[in-house]
């Protein structure tokens, strides 16, 4: 199951990509939550369900465009989780000031679905909420 659920993964970022973050919505499960901590966003916060996700999303459209969340490197199986190193690239809607955020992502995905993401500053962080050692 785990190769099953690296590859939900990869499909959310390309419909995101394709789509936008409403095209992610089929592969949430309904308790899908979002967590973002103080080490990556201002407005450290847990983001629940759909709502949580449009509100997360049109708060930080409001003052961003151009929003682009880029994988990089191997997406790290986990079993029930998935580690994602990526990029955040976007544009300041009122500045043009082209603005870059790396970090990890963590899945944790339920019956093919998506149920919890969780942003970390390092992989150590990554690899230590999902049960793997700190190793490289």
């Amino acid at each position: 199951m785990s190769q099953a659920n690296v590859e939900l993964v990869k499909q959310g970022f390309q419909a995101y990509a394709d789509g936008g973050w409403e095209a992610m919505l089929p592969l949430l499960d309904p308790e899908f939550e979002a967590i973002t901590s103080p080490d990556v966003a201002m407005e450290p916060d847990t983001y629940k369900g759909e709502e949580g996700i449009r509100r997360y999303f049109e708060s930080f459209e409001e003052a961003m465009e151009d929003i682009r969340l880029v994988p990089e490197g191997e997406f790290i199986d986990a079993g029930e989780k998935v580690i994602v190193p990526f990029r955040l690239l976007a544009r300041g809607k009122e500045t043009g000031i082209e603005v870059e955020q790396r970090a990890f992502q963590v899945w944790t995905l339920r019956n093919e679905k998506a149920l919890r993401l969780e942003v970390f500053a390092s992989l150590e962080q990554a690899r230590e909420a999902a049960g793997l050692d700190a190793e490289t």
